[in-house]
C-alpha cells in the first residue's frame, strides 16, 4: 500500500504550516506548497495529493500557479482535488502540471455524458471521490432513481469506465468492510483519503486490500511520520 501525503492549498500557500523541528525548536517553517512537497518526495512519497481549496469553492482550479511550482518542484505523480468538476477542468488542472486528478461523486452520479467527456480526457488517471457513509447517499436529491448503495453507485460508475476511487470518512469498521469489499470485487485502485492517525489504522486498510492512503493534517502536526508509515506498510 502507498501513502500519498496531501497539501491544502489556499490564496498560494499551504493551509497547514510545514514545521517538522517545531517540538525542538529547530528547523524553518514553511507555508510554500512547492517546498512542502520537495519535503514529502525527499521521504520517499510515491506522490503528492493536492486539495484546491479556492478551486472547491469557484468549480474550477485556482490555484494555478502553486500547482505548477509543485509540478516543477517534485519529479512525482500530482493528484488534484476541488475544483474539478468536468472535462474542461480536467483540462485545465493538466496544463497546470497535474497528472491525475479526483472528481466529486454529485458531478457525475447522474451525468454520465459528463463523466463519458471526462474519463476521455482523464483516462485511467481519473478517480472519483465518495463519502464512505451510507447516509451520504440517502441525503443526495436524486432525480432519476431511488437512491442507491455505494457499492452499486460504485459498481455502475466503474462498469462506465472509472478504475479509481477515493474514499473519505473511512473511520469505523463498517467503512473497513465497505472499502474491502469494493477493493475484493472490482478491477480499481482504491484509495481512502484522511481517517487515519495510527500505524495500527494503517496497516489496517493495508490489510483490507486499500491501495493507497492519503494523509494531511497528521502528517503536519507529526502525528504520523511520513517516512515510518512508508516503511510500514510496505
Amino acid at each position: 500500500m502507498y501513502v500519498i501525503p496531501s497539501i491544502d492549498v489556499a490564496a498560494g500557500r499551504s493551509r497547514l504550516v510545514w514545521w517538522p523541528g517545531a517540538s525542538a525548536g529547530s528547523g524553518t517553517p514553511s507555508d510554500r506548497p512547492a517546498a512542502i512537497a520537495e519535503a514529502f518526495a525527499a521521504m520517499g512519497a510515491p506522490a503528492i495529493h493536492v486539495v484546491d481549496l479556492d478551486g472547491a469553492a469557484a468549480g474550477r482550479p485556482a490555484n494555478l500557479e502553486a500547482i505548477g511550482a509543485i509540478a516543477r518542484a517534485v519529479a512525482k505523480p500530482l493528484q488534484l482535488a476541488g475544483g474539478i468538476d468536468g472535462p474542461d477542468q480536467i483540462e485545465i488542472a493538466y496544463a497546470a502540471g497535474a497528472t491525475r486528478v479526483v472528481l466529486p461523486l454529485w458531478s457525475v452520479a447522474e451525468e454520465r455524458e459528463t463523466l463519458a467527456e471526462s474519463l476521455r480526457i482523464g483516462g485511467d488517471w481519473l478517480a472519483v471521490g465518495l463519502d464512505a457513509r451510507p447516509e451520504s447517499l440517502r441525503g443526495y436529491p436524486w432525480r432519476q432513481r431511488p437512491a442507491p448503495t455505494i457499492e452499486q453507485l460504485v459498481a455502475e460508475l466503474h462498469d462506465a469506465g472509472v478504475r479509481r476511487f477515493v474514499f473519505s470518512h473511512v473511520r469505523d469498521e463498517d467503512g473497513s468492510r465497505l472499502v474491502s469489499r469494493v477493493a475484493d470485487s472490482l478491477d480499481a485502485e482504491v484509495l481512502v483519503a484522511g481517517g487515519v492517525d495510527t500505524m495500527a489504522g494503517l496497516q489496517r486498510l493495508r490489510d483490507v486490500g486499500v491501495t493507497s492512503v492519503i494523509l494531511g493534517e497528521v502528517l503536519f502536526t507529526g502525528a504520523i511520520d511520513l517516512a515510518e508509515a512508508i516503511e510500514a506498510v510496505a
